[in-house]
């Protein structure tokens, strides 16, 4: 097994997920992401990962002009979201966002999400351990 350098995703991650159903209307997603202080929302169907809805989506849909009392998640999630194992290094993490513009990523343990990480907890990181 190659030898990593840094933390894993399971040391920089925060595992107060919020999550909501593809139902939920965006002003209420919205609303929950400004209660936790967080950037994205996790979208279940049951258990599992359908999508994530972030800071960005929820801007497209307000310029929309479309009523967010009554648009749903659905329409404006990212759905299938790549996603991430807690043992990912912070490296291959920041890679992955990097290369494809995310700035969160969900994090998952088989297929149940136990966290969200987002660029920000990676550079966090990076400056409390320089390389």
């Amino acid at each position: 097994m190659a030898e990593r350098k840094g933390a894993d995703l399971r040391d920089l991650m925060n595992t107060s997920v919020v999550t909501v159903q593809p139902e939920t209307t965006v002003a209420e997603a919205a609303s929950g992401m400004v209660r936790a202080r967080v950037g994205s929302v996790v979208v279940l169907q049951g258990s599992f990962l359908a999508g994530i809805l972030t800071e960005r989506d929820v801007l497209r849909a307000a310029a929309s002009g479309e009523d967010l009392s009554v648009s749903q998640v659905s329409a404006w999630m990212s759905k299938d979201p790549q996603a991430a194992s807690p043992d990912m290094s912070a490296e291959e993490a920041s890679q992955i966002m990097l290369l494809n513009g995310f700035r969160h990523l969900p994090v998952l343990d088989g297929r149940t999400v136990c966290g969200v990480v987002s660029i920000r907890d990676l550079f966090a990181a990076k400056i409390r351990r320089p390389g």
